[in-house]
């Protein structure tokens, strides 16, 4: 039997800075049997430019108008000819046996998800601390998603996974309504479709955070209602698999959650979040922040608290709508 070919999509928007530390990390994989994709999506930047200076290594780089990051991951998903999928964001990084330990993982656990470690990193890769969190084990998907969506702070990040053809093509591919946290939704739809996760140690994902203008950073209206849908819609996944208290429990959590992030922006769909999370039971999730919003919270209740971190200055300004 013929060695698996893996395809590795890079969505790249105005990467330019980054890109060609995401590709290096791609082509030095040690699993050879690989195909790269990049697809520029209207970059403005020079990422073009940085992607065609990797054709002559073997990487195939395609052009769209911008039309957002899922429907470049759906293009190259189009192109793609491996029986297995990873998703490369064009800031990140991939340590070099990452492909070859998934690849293996999976042909010992077919129509599993392979799952590999993560830490972040701002400038520097030697930064990234890969300390064992939630969901790092072999494990059934509802089992997985209860575990990771718990505290409601769930990393999906989407090369950590690599994902067989056929899962994808039973389940389709991202959903291009999203933006902001869209792979929430896609993962969750995934994973529940899926025989469960088969987590690969070694498979390490370098994960680039803080940088000004990324898409996880985005707080404008269409981000906002994109994370309202993609929760609802993934909370669903999981719900549809199993209905019961501790399914209930990680679904509210993830609502309320992103209530507490939303908050005072976008108060319809705040209201609607706070009504799905009293039809499943309610949630007792309390908001991080710092000692003097948690003094602010105990005595004034926490959508106060977050009013006064607004007229300090210390949390971005509500849309109203």
């Amino acid at each position: 039997m013929s060695a698996p070919l893996v395809s590795i999509i890079i969505p790249c928007y105005n990467a330019a800075r980054w890109l060609a530390a995401s590709l290096e990390s791609a082509l030095e994989q040690t699993w050879p049997h690989r195909e790269i994709i990049v697809v520029d999506d209207g970059s403005t930047d020079g990422s073009l430019g940085v992607a065609r200076g990797f054709e002559s290594r073997g990487v195939r780089v395609v052009t769209q108008s911008n039309a957002g990051q899922c429907a470049a991951c759906n293009h190259g998903l189009r192109l793609a000819k491996g029986g297995f999928i990873k998703f490369l964001d064009a800031d990140d990084l991939l340590s070099p046996e990452s492909v070859a330990l998934q690849v293996a993982a999976l042909a010992a656990k077919p129509g599993c998800l392979a799952y590999g470690e993560w830490a972040r990193f701002h400038a520097d890769p030697a930064e990234a601390a890969f300390t064992p969190r939630p969901g790092w084990h072999d494990a059934a998907p509802a089992d997985w998603l209860v575990e990771i969506w718990a505290e409601a702070q769930p990393m999906m990040q989407c090369a950590q996974f690599l994902i067989p053809r056929e899962l994808l093509e039973r389940t389709g591919g991202w959903d291009e309504r999203l933006s902001l946290i869209n792979d929430f939704e896609f993962f969750a739809r995934l994973v529940t479709a899926s025989r469960g996760i088969a987590f690969t140690p070694g498979a390490r994902l370098f994960y680039r955070s803080g940088l000004p203008g990324s898409l996880s950073r985005s707080r404008s209206a269409r981000a906002w209602e994109s994370a309202f849908l993609s929760t609802i819609l993934g909370t669903g996944h999981l719900l549809a698999l199993e209905d019961s208290p501790r399914t209930r429990r990680a679904a509210t959590a993830i609502l309320q959650g992103l209530i507490h992030d939303m908050y005072p922006n976008m108060p319809a769909l705040v209201a609607r979040l706070e009504t799905r999370v009293a039809e499943l039971g309610g949630s007792t999730l309390q908001p991080l922040g710092g000692k003097g919003f948690q003094l602010a919270r105990r005595l004034l209740g926490w959508k106060a608290a977050r009013w006064l971190q607004f007229l300090a200055g210390r949390y971005p300004r509500p849309l109203v709508r």
